[in-house]
């Protein structure tokens, strides 16, 4: 099977802070998770259904509220309770992250599948792994399939995610680096926001403009960062 063909990827422009959700899914048979369900619910699930797909769980890449719901400061996001409410799927989270995305959202346990760093979950006729990249939080992680690279906020286009939030660590973000940064050159990386010159690019061209992931040792990681 050609897993590119097959693959069903739509990046979604939601929210008042640059986010990104995805749909991922497999083309045979309709079925989809949803990435990072926050702010707009109705609207997310509205073009799910446009496209007469079917929502079988969503993935969280960490636990801000910007990216899965909850509150901070005066704002509260919809998210992942409002997801249940109108689709009860199954959540995955890293197990590093359950806690956390539990205490931001104030979803049950029961609702979430907790996965390790080389998981993998069928969807339809296509296979995601899950990639523990901690850094930006404890529990952050991407989610691959071949050739392409949901990132959430641990790469960016010519950036990475901050490590100056609390439970972020600057030398777990440097580690993280080198593991994205042995990915192939032609991954297409699909970032958790709309910071960069462009909302997609390849690898090979992240690699060229995106001087953290150029850092060679961690002594100069940590000066840098």
């Amino acid at each position: 099977m050609d897993i590119e063909n097959e693959l069903i990827v739509e990046q979604i422009a939601i929210g008042p802070m640059q986010n990104f959700s995805y749909l991922l899914g497999s083309r045979s048979t309709r079925e989809v998770v949803i990435v990072d369900p926050a702010w707009d619910i109705e609207a997310l699930l509205g073009r799910i259904n446009e496209l007469e797909y079917r929502l079988t769980g969503a993935l969280v890449t960490h636990y801000h509220p910007d990216h899965i719901g909850g509150s901070f400061g005066s704002n509260t996001v919809a998210g992942l309770p409002d997801l249940l409410e109108l689709e009860p799927v199954r959540i995955y989270a890293n197990k590093h992250e359950a806690a956390g995305v539990q205490k931001v959202t104030g979803i049950s346990v029961s609702d979430i599948v907790q996965v390790g760093s080389g998981d993998t979950l069928k969807v339809g006729e296509v296979e995601i792994e899950f990639l523990h990249t901690p850094g930006h939080t404890p529990g952050s992680q991407c989610f691959r399939v071949k050739n392409t690279l949901v990132s959430g906020d641990t790469l960016f286009i010519n950036g990475c995610g901050r490590v100056d939030l609390p439970g972020s660590n600057k030398d777990d973000m440097y580690h993280s680096m080198e593991k994205l940064r042995n990915l192939p050159d032609d991954t297409l990386l699909l970032p958790g926001h709309n910071y960069g010159p462009s909302p997609t690019a390849s690898m090979a061209d992240t690699k060229a403009q995106n001087p953290y992931l150029n850092v060679k040792d961690l002594d100069t990681w940590r000066q840098i960062i």
